[in-house]
């Protein structure tokens, strides 16, 4: 009687035991989070509604200048010492390079003073923005209805989500590298230092002319949240096409070496930038 006692226990253990794996076995599978779900017809057939961003943009470049006096970022006290600092060697002819070692120019800097064209493309659910002069000018605002990540991975851009308000686009970016500068021109310019925010309200102020209306929050290098705007104008020939363009090759000249073989030997440079040598043919 003692043994069938045990043996009943043993089996109820087993069966306990069981339950969880059999509830497990019987629980519906969660089926995977669809990231970048294929477009559908009608997804390419409402781009059709939005404004012409066709063509080339190029950036009216005598605004940037003209808002580097008119309209200043409100720098705190120790970044405005070091940007009159900047000013004052970039005077001397001695500029800081803010932007070198073929790194990107960043967001927002690209849109505050890049001097070189774009492309800006329409896809279901993403506006890609096309830098000329290097593969490192590269935009994607995602339009498909997501947030920001949970998890941050700030990169040179940040992380950009957008949504439409009539003809204007409406651009929240987050999670930019703190080394990426904040920059007034290719001389003046400081690292962020984190947690910058920017927000962006891009539309036509006419029929060629683009205005990118930008507020940008830099807690750790300005006073208040600095508002400026930036003016693209559009070219449609053909000529202004962007081309491509590697910023390394500035610091390279084509040769052909001894075995015969076509190759880039590296030129010397001062630490301005400047060629110094050039190795010979």
């Amino acid at each position: 009687m003692k043994s069938a006692t045990i043996g009943f226990a043993a089996a109820a253990v087993i069966v306990v035991a069981m339950v969880p794996s059999i509830a497990c076995a019987q629980a519906p599978k969660k089926e995977p989070p669809v990231i970048n779900p294929p477009p559908t017809a009608q997804d390419w057939a409402d781009l059709a509604e939005l404004p012409d961003w066709s063509g080339v943009w190029n950036p009216k470049i005598t605004d940037q200048d003209a808002q580097v006096k008119t309209n200043p970022p409100p720098w705190n006290e120790a970044a405005a010492r070091k940007v009159a600092q900047m000013f004052a060697e970039e005077k001397a002819g001695r500029p800081t390079l803010i932007f070198a070692n073929c790194l990107p120019e960043a967001h927002p800097s690209w849109m505050l003073v890049t001097h070189n064209a774009m492309e800006i493309l329409f896809t279901p659910g993403r506006v890609t923005m096309l830098g000329e002069s290097d593969g490192n000018r590269l935009r994607r605002i995602y339009t498909d209805g997501r947030g920001h990540p949970q998890n941050s991975d700030p990169t040179f851009h940040g992380h950009s989500i957008g949504h439409w308000e009539g003809d204007t686009l409406v651009v929240d970016t987050v999670d930019i590298l703190p080394e990426a500068p904040l920059a007034v021109s290719e001389a003046v310019g400081l690292p962020n230092n984190g947690d910058m925010h920017v927000i962006e309200r891009i539309h036509l102020a006419d029929k060629d002319i683009l205005h990118d209306d930008l507020e940008i929050i830099a807690p750790h290098i300005l006073t208040k949240p600095w508002k400026t705007t930036r003016i693209f104008f559009r070219q449609r020939a053909r000529k202004f096409d962007i081309f491509e363009g590697v910023c390394a090759t500035g610091d390279l000249v084509e040769r052909v070496n001894a075995d015969g073989d076509h190759v880039f030997v590296p030129v010397q440079k001062s630490e301005w930038g400047n060629t110094t040598a050039v190795p010979a043919k």
